[in-house]
């Protein structure tokens, strides 16, 4: 069930309705509703991948109590790995078993040896990456002895299973989680009222941006060969402004539904195209996914407690790693890998470079010069997330500087944009879209933008409120409605 459908316009007030009207007096009552309602609408996919998710988390409920019971460290280790097997065997059958096959026979042809495995037609479970780590996360925990189990087997599969942030995260630890699913909540009158905000803004960055992006970044990209120059640069830039307004979208909206039924959900970005640093920009983007390689891959790889080399080596792994956690194929591996050089290069100049830029250009300059400096890095790492393929994405590396100057007025840039599926008012339309979310992040700066908001007057609240719903229902392109990219992660 997608949040931007109809479907989910219908099941999102009944489920609070019944939520908060008629199961709100017991409490394990109220978390078997949200199982159900978790479940119907995961199912709502594909019902034969809800057995998945059961078995994960009936294994996960065992093996956390088990470990926590047992004090033999080798029989802890052994419990360990049932998870953690489990886990990964799902997420590698369903996510990599093609890639590595494909991938092994091409390295074998490499050689002129010719090998005869078999591919499978599978279907790829949504969202298989996201509860796969957040359940992890809750065994991982007891084993290292910083969380007790679960006393109430409802609760915990309530929390594997939730359905605001279940496809596409934040992903959330057991020890923030599942405690609230053990206290009792009560309806809350603000509480609703600002995940509702929360949700509108969410649906308009979705809605209104990134899907009218889409049409350009996907034309650009699905057929890179027949464009050089300013289509290639803008596809890539507007990819950047898709994938962020895309995933973030889907983030507020799980945060603000969460909010609806009592639930916290952390911050998952944070105004990440305005880091001064690659470092910087992966504090802030997909903050929970970040926090959870540094936490269960860098740090017991020995983080940055071991030699010069071995950090940097821990740094590279990790970053690949999430490459490759982000999709099977060579195109992620590479995102990964990239990554993982320019942070390895910034930690080798913050040791052994003592001065900076502003000692030439001065602080406000040199400020500004880092800002897009680190938005170009990541542009250029976003050219191979989004490309088919390797060779599409260096094409397009190669290429988008080709035939600029030939661009010398507004109309050759109007008519080459109309070429590939935007007419002028309709690039100028997505740049004021654009704009009033730039608009949202200057504000931002100060706190919470809506508890600003709350200080102006009536008739201005509303008037923002009934702008972007409207924005919404007229300026989206909702012939067909559209996936969320991470939900193919």
């Amino acid at each position: 069930m997608l949040f931007n459908s109809f479907t989910f316009l219908v099941f999102l007030p009944v489920v609070f309705l019944l939520y908060w009207f008629v199961f709100q007096r017991n409490l394990k009552v109220q978390n078997f509703f949200l199982l159900i309602v978790s479940y119907i609408f995961y199912g709502w996919w594909d019902w034969r991948f809800l057995s998945l998710i059961i078995v994960s988390s009936f294994v996960d409920y065992y093996v956390g109590s088990q470990v926590y019971k047992t004090e033999k460290q080798s029989k802890r280790k052994w419990l360990l790995g049932i998870s953690l097997l489990v886990n990964l065997g799902f997420l590698g059958f369903f996510k990599y078993y093609n890639f590595f096959v494909e991938s092994f026979i091409d390295s074998f042809s490499l050689f002129g040896v010719s090998l005869n495995i078999n591919t499978l037609q599978i279907l790829l479970p949504v969202g298989i990456s996201f509860y796969t780590f957040q359940t992890l996360s809750y065994t991982i925990d007891i084993y290292r002895k910083e969380l007790e189990p679960a006393q109430d087997i409802i609760a915990f599969f309530a929390f594997v299973s939730f359905f605001p942030q279940l496809v596409a995260g934040p992903i959330e630890r057991a020890r923030n989680l599942i405690p609230r699913f053990q206290k009792i909540r009560h309806f809350d009158y603000d509480n609703t009222r600002l995940g509702l905000k929360i949700i509108l803004w969410g649906m308009f960055k979705k809605v209104v941006i990134a899907d009218n992006v889409a049409i350009l970044v996907d034309t650009v990209f699905n057929n890179p060969e027949s464009y050089t120059g300013v289509p290639l640069l803008v596809g890539s830039f507007f990819f950047a402004i898709q994938i962020y307004c895309d995933f973030s979208g889907y983030s507020d909206i799980a945060i603000g539904t969460a909010k609806l039924f009592g639930f916290e959900l952390m911050t998952n970005f944070n105004r990440p195209y305005y880091s001064k640093s690659i470092t910087e920009f992966w504090r802030r983007w997909h903050i929970s996914l970040s926090t959870w390689f540094r936490d269960y891959v860098y740090i017991p790889l020995g983080g940055s407690r071991v030699s010069i080399s071995r950090h940097y080596t821990n740094l590279f792994i990790t970053f690949l790693v999430s490459g490759l956690w982000h999709g099977a194929n060579w195109t992620f591996v590479i995102w990964g890998a990239y990554h993982g050089v320019l942070i390895v290069l910034e930690n080798f100049w913050k040791r052994n470079v003592k001065w900076s830029f502003s000692s030439i250009m001065g602080h406000t300059a040199n400020k500004y010069f880092k800002l897009l400096t680190t938005f170009i890095l990541v542009c250029i790492g976003w050219v191979f997330f989004r490309a088919n393929s390797v060779s599409d994405a260096f094409y397009i590396l190669q290429n988008m500087f080709i035939d600029v100057g030939d661009y010398t007025n507004v109309q050759a840039i109007a008519l080459k944009f109309r070429g590939i599926g935007l007419k002028e008012i309709e690039l100028a339309r997505i740049l004021v879209f654009i704009a009033i979310m730039e608009l949202y992040h200057f504000y931002e700066r100060k706190g919470n933008i809506w508890e600003q908001l709350s200080r102006w007057s009536l008739p201005f609240r509303w008037g923002v409120y009934y702008i972007l719903i409207i924005l919404i229902l007229f300026f989206g392109p909702h012939g067909q409605v559209q996936n969320f990219i991470y939900f193919q992660f």
